[in-house]
This record gives structure tokens, sequence and C-alpha cells, in this order.
């Protein structure tokens, strides 16, 4: 069994000053609208799961959720000027893309036993454009374990231009949507039933996302059906 996760106090007040503010940056630069707020768990363990265009919707979640939670980032970011300093000021968990890294699952479950909300990108990487990707299998691994519900967000407007355009005075709209949490079925059988499952439950969560985003936005989920076999 994982560790209890721990945040150093460094994180702590850092995210304390860092999450007000980035919401008034993102206040003064683009029109925020955040529907489904009712829908965030008021305690106990649970994954947040978004689709991912850009550098934009780690930041946005982070600083409008109602409680600091863990994020996890690929560690390419870690190594870059600027977003480096922020991420590690924050405190993330960095993670290599398709790569089995059992240290970073065993953290991702330690957070999660540790009572703390976990935001994740199913898709594994940033898509670069509105089309939503399928489901990395090893977040599908790492929801099975988990044993938690699963908070579907769709964010709209945080595309490769958003920046450029804030910057311009164009005050972009940014559009946060939040689901229901999904308690998702457990799995059994042999090793390739396991597999098929954990892709399907991991699939079935990103329907939720695409269900609430336009059409342009849904990628392969747009044509996609995943049987509702979950909560």
């Amino acid at each position: 069994m994982a560790e209890v996760y721990y945040v150093p106090i460094k994180n702590r007040i850092a995210r304390w000053l860092l999450r007000p503010l980035f919401r008034g940056i993102f206040r003064l630069i683009s029109r925020v609208h955040i529907n489904g707020g009712e829908n965030i768990p008021a305690h106990g363990p649970y994954l947040v799961a978004i689709n991912h265009i850009s550098l934009f919707e780690a930041p946005l979640i982070v600083a409008f959720w109602p409680t600091a939670m863990e994020a996890v980032g690929a560690i390419d970011v870690w190594q870059r000027p600027g977003q480096s300093t922020l991420v590690r000021l924050y405190g993330g968990i960095p993670v290599r893309r398709k790569e089995y890294d059992r240290k970073v699952i065993d953290t991702m479950l330690a957070v999660l036993r540790s009572g703390r909300p976990l935001l994740i990108a199913p898709e594994g990487g940033r898509s670069h454009q509105p089309g939503m990707q399928r489901a990395h299998p090893g977040v599908a691994y790492v929801m099975d374990k988990a044993n938690v519900p699963v908070v579907p967000v769709g964010i709209v407007g945080t595309t490769e231009d958003f920046l450029r355009r804030a910057l311009h005075g164009k005050r972009p709209t940014l559009q946060m949507y939040i689901g229901a949490p999904i308690s998702l079925p457990a799995i059994s059988g042999s090793a390739e039933e396991r597999r098929l499952a954990r892709q399907l439950n991991a699939d079935l969560v990103m329907s939720r996302i695409a269900a609430m985003l336009p059409h342009d936005y849904r990628g392969v989920y747009a044509d996609l059906h995943v049987t509702e076999t979950a909560g």
C-alpha cells in the first residue's frame, strides 16, 4: 500500500497565494463561466478528469476549484523556464508520457487514499486542437485501482491561441462544465478482459466529458458510442 501523501508547507503557502492570483488574472484577461459547481463532491477523495488541449486547462481548473487539488502533469513542464517555477511552487506530480512508472502510480493512489482530489488528463497529453483524443490506457488502470468517483469536466476556450487573443484585449470566453460524479464498476476476469474493461471505463468518462462539449471539441468521442455500465 502506498504511503500517506503529504503536501509540504512551502507548497501549501504557494497555493494559498497562487490560486487567487490566477483567478484574478483569468478574470482580467478573459470571461470565465463555470457550470455545474453543485456536482463537486463536498468531501472525500475523487478524480477530476478533463479534456486537454493546451497548457491553460490545469491553471484554470486549479485556480477556480473550491479546494486545492493535486495535479498530474507531463514531466516536460518541469523543464520549461517559467512553467517549471510555477509547478514546483504549486507542487505537482510529474509523469512521463506513455511510460509505466510504478512510483508515480503509487503516488497518485496515495493522494486519493489521503482523502484528496486528484486532477488527471486521460488523453495523456495535449491535443493542440479542440478535438479529443482517445483516453490513455494507463489512466484507466489508475481509475480502476483508485476505486473513487470520477468527476468529468469539459473545458472550452483554452485553445493554443488563447493567451495571444487575451493579451490583445479580446477577453476570450472560457467555459468549464462540471458533470455529475461517476462511480465506475469493479473490474475482474482475465488479464485481457481487465484491460478491455479498463479502457471501456476510461472511454465512458471521456464520453461524459464529450457530451458537455461542442461537437467540434469531441474528436474521437463524437462517434465512439460507449455502453453506460457505470452509475
